[in-house]
């Protein structure tokens, strides 16, 4: 299945089957489920989540996506504008990669943090230690 990717400011009321709505002003991107079932997928952007590639021509989103709390369960890759179907994954798969999902949000948030404090410390070296 071809994906037609269009980049918009907010995401339309209208979701059209085989359409990508990207919007880089709010980092999300949606889209009907490529298995049919009408359900909405909506792949937040960012270095925790779902990362979008644009190279003039197509896009491409990783990681995969799995619609494990849609009644479809579908899995899939959209690749250079083209679905990608993936293989099922069993419950326990699932719950480990969610689980491996909350580690990798924490862990980024945690190092952020870090990053944050540790400028600050700079700072005030600079300011108070000449």
């Amino acid at each position: 299945m071809m994906m037609n990717y269009k980049f918009v400011d907010t995401i339309p009321n209208e979701i059209k089957r085989g359409s990508i709505y990207i919007s880089l002003k709010y980092n999300t991107a949606i889209h009907k489920c490529a298995c049919g079932c009408g359900e909405e997928v909506v792949t937040p952007l960012s270095p925790t989540d779902w990362k979008l590639i644009y190279n003039g021509k197509s896009i491409s989103l990783t990681p995969s996506i799995g619609n494990w709390s849609f009644k479809c369960q579908s899995h899939y890759w959209i690749k250079n504008n083209q679905v990608v179907w993936a293989g099922k994954m069993s419950k326990e798969e699932i719950i480990k990669g969610r689980k491996n999902d909350v580690k990798a949000k924490k862990k980024f948030h945690d190092n952020k943090d870090n990053e944050s404090q540790n400028k600050l410390v700079q700072l005030l070296k600079k300011l108070f230690f000449k």
